[in-house]
């Protein structure tokens, strides 16, 4: 890829360098622990599972989420758009691994990966791995992370049907995840 396509953004914490790379349509960031994403390229399950293979965790948990043919309320889906604010997306699947690793803190690898674009039936739009040293806790982060990913990460659906085309029936708010709203402890 030419430089020019390229511009990437660096930053330390107390662990390690994290390497955001953005280009033309794709953003990702990708370290030994943590891979986000958001690209037009079709997403590999296998890659994503072979990626979160470690040799001290005995469990990995893969969901895909997969364009169906109907939404609710339609029938005869043959397509979907999705629309992301770009520039935010990464920064929210951030916080969502933030409170993944408090709530369990013995995880391996975690993978949130979405696709942005026009999918056809059939094709994955998203993906979550979770490894863990066990079972229980892979699927309950798994199953938090894409709960929390659908209801606070600015990725938006275009249903197409062979009578027309809307907006997903199941849009919300954007909210935060928990480690970043403020809580009244006075209730």
């Amino acid at each position: 890829m030419a430089p020019a396509q390229m511009d990437p953004e660096t930053w330390t914490d107390a662990t390690q360098t994290v390497h955001l790379k953005t280009m033309s349509n794709k953003q990702i960031l990708k370290n030994s622990d943590t891979w986000l994403e958001l690209t037009e390229n079709v997403l590999s399950v296998g890659d994503v599972y072979d990626w979160s293979v470690l040799p001290s965790c005995g469990a990995v948990v893969v969901f895909s989420g997969v364009v169906r043919d109907h939404a609710e309320g339609r029938t005869d889906v043959t397509s979907l758009t999705y629309e992301a604010y770009n520039t935010q997306v990464i920064s929210k699947l951030q916080l969502i691994v933030n409170e993944m690793r408090v709530r369990w803190t013995d995880l391996g690898r975690v993978a949130l990966i979405h696709r942005v674009g026009n999918l056809t039936l059939g094709e994955s739009s998203v993906l979550v791995s979770v490894s863990s040293p066990h079972r229980p806790e892979a699927f309950s982060a798994a199953q938090f992370a894409i709960d929390t990913l659908k209801e606070s990460v600015p990725i938006w659906k275009q249903e197409h049907w062979k009578q027309g085309s809307d907006w997903g029936t199941n849009s919300n708010e954007i909210s935060t995840p928990l480690t970043s709203r403020s809580v009244d402890s006075s209730v």
